[in-house]
């Protein structure tokens, strides 16, 4: 499926400054998985060691919070798009 993941400022530094990034992903975690082997080191910014989304970190398919649908397992259907949002209350991402 083709997304398009929309990529905050702060993580800009990692993808050459594009604010968007077209990826083929059939669910969320393929998705931050492409990310990552286009712009390695990404995931880790992302996801933890857990295999969670980070707690400062939120992932909308469209406009659904994934952690309110099925995380990383959440299906993707062509055209959707994916918001990835850093909290905004203190600390960095990187």
């Amino acid at each position: 499926m083709h997304v398009i993941v929309s990529i905050p400022a702060a993580l800009r530094q990692f993808t050459l400054i594009s604010s968007e990034v077209n990826v083929e992903a059939a669910t969320v975690d393929e998705a931050v998985s492409e990310l990552d082997r286009k712009f390695p080191g990404l995931r880790a910014l992302i996801i933890d060691e857990n295999h969670q989304v980070r707690r400062y970190v939120n992932i909308f398919v469209n406009q659904d919070d994934v952690r309110s649908r099925d995380g990383l397992k959440t299906k993707l259907v062509d055209g959707d798009y994916l918001h990835i949002i850093p909290s905004i209350a203190g600390g960095d991402l990187v």
